[in-house]
């Protein structure tokens, strides 16, 4: 099964699923988490859609038939009857930083109107039939209630997303979403449910109505489900998978003893990286990654930030290198529209997994932390300045308010939004402050 229906699924763990050397006896659940749209579009088409390869020259196509079904994330019957099912072996996840509604201490958000309401949806009686849950921890303990009841035996949960220590966290939520609502599965989670934790890695952009029309013509094929990534793809995986799974290290992913290194690398180099084009990007006038990493201005902040992480990463400093390459020859390609926009969403969740650890680690050693943190954070705060807040993110109307203030302030303000304290750094205060008066200046 698999909770999130959306491009990057397609892109990814499908694909994976679909060049799985076991491929036969495998096929995917697949549920939206917001919106029922790609899940009708998907069952008109039966599960099939043309995945769009777009190198810097020119396009592969083929079509991926890894999704078996396809269903609105708020048929909670269909949800139930699936893990409930001693066929289903694993469930994947693709959701947001966001999605698992933490709070300030890493905890479930119990205040959180949604999660508030998805406790008091899960205290039924198991007679009575489950209404659709709005949150990833509600909708997985309703499943897990479910699958306990019919003796459906063990399963694996493998989160997909940026957030460090994914499974632990999976793990985590579920527990105490179990326990607010006193649904008492504690010991059977811990004796039948295993949570993996996973990197995962594949640019892919909205797709387009031209992405639409350009699938047309190298097909032949109307497809509305077509999906636009770049050849580039990762998954690294470490857990338990007691009721088995697909071949995925046949297409490419390596299952490892410890995916930490791995994760503190993507996050650092590429997602942080990502965030600082973002919002300094935007500020400049630029609407893709491309664009922003062809300004000479942008690559010279992404670099000093690179340099500023690296000393801080468990791997090899050959490794590193070929990753911070790679990612340059990756980000150029000018036929990938990876739009800043899109990554600069919920930076009050995604900076706090991004930027604070390198803060951490330069603490570790007594040392302070390098410019580049300075950077990001400032470059964010230019953004929110601009209006550049985007209303998903979970603290968007107290951000609005906190960036608008007197830069100095401002700047202590965001940081102690992302860290609490963290504004009594007088020397990153500055560093941000001065950052965001540099992008106002360069972008005015």
């Amino acid at each position: 099964m698999h909770l999130g229906l959306g491009a990057f699924h397609r892109s990814h763990q499908a694909w994976y699923t679909e060049h799985a050397g076991d491929l036969e006896p495998w096929g995917i659940a697949a549920f939206t988490g917001r919106s029922p749209g790609a899940a009708t579009l998907l069952q008109a088409q039966d599960g099939l859609y043309t995945l769009v390869e777009r190198g810097p020259e020119r396009d592969r196509c083929e079509v991926v038939a890894s999704i078996s079904a396809a269903h609105d994330g708020d048929d909670a019957g269909a949800w139930a009857r699936y893990l409930a099912s001693p066929q289903v072996a694993l469930v994947t996840m693709t959701v947001t930083e966001a999605g698992y509604h933490l709070d300030g201490n890493g905890h479930l958000d119990l205040s959180h109107p949604e999660v508030a309401a998805d406790i008091e949806r899960l205290r039924v009686t198991s007679a009575q039939p489950v209404p659709p849950l709005r949150t990833m921890p509600g909708r997985l303990v309703a499943g897990l209630a479910a699958r306990r009841i019919a003796d459906g035996g063990p399963i694996t949960i493998v989160p997909c997303d940026n957030l460090l220590g994914n499974g632990d966290t999976t793990r985590a939520v579920v527990l105490e979403m179990c326990s607010a609502a006193r649904l008492h599965l504690d010991d059977w989670i811990s004796a039948s449910v295993s949570f993996a934790s996973t990197v995962v890695d594949r640019i892919t952009p909205a797709t387009t109505t031209a992405d639409l029309k350009s699938a047309k013509r190298a097909t032949g094929r109307d497809d509305r489900c077509a999906v636009v990534t770049e050849p580039f793809s990762e998954w690294v995986l470490t857990g338990d998978f007691p009721a088995g799974r697909p071949a995925w290290e046949s297409a490419g992913a390596r299952f490892v003893s410890d995916v930490r290194p791995f994760a503190e690398r993507k996050l650092c180099l590429l997602n942080g990286g990502h965030s600082l084009l973002a919002y300094a990007g935007s500020v400049l006038g630029h609407a893709t990654v491309a664009e922003a990493l062809a300004d000479p201005r942008c690559r010279e902040w992404l670099e000093d930030w690179w340099d500023g992480v690296t000393p801080v990463l468990a791997l090899p400093g050959d490794e590193v290198a070929s990753y911070r390459a790679a990612l340059v020859a990756r980000w150029s390609n000018p036929r990938i529209s990876h739009t800043l926009s899109l990554i600069a969403r919920d930076g009050s969740q995604k900076l706090v997994q991004r930027v604070v650890p390198v803060i951490h680690r330069y603490r570790e050693v007594e040392e302070p932390a390098p410019p580049g943190v300075g950077r990001v954070i400032g470059a964010w705060l230019a953004h929110l300045r601009g209006s550049g807040v985007e209303i998903s993110d979970p603290r968007a109307g107290e951000l609005i308010i906190l960036a608008a203030g007197e830069r100095h302030g401002a700047a202590r303000a965001l940081l102690d939004v992302l860290e609490p304290g963290l504004g009594e750094n007088s020397a990153l205060v500055a560093r941000v402050a001065t950052t965001c008066q540099e992008l106002e200046s360069m972008g005015g």
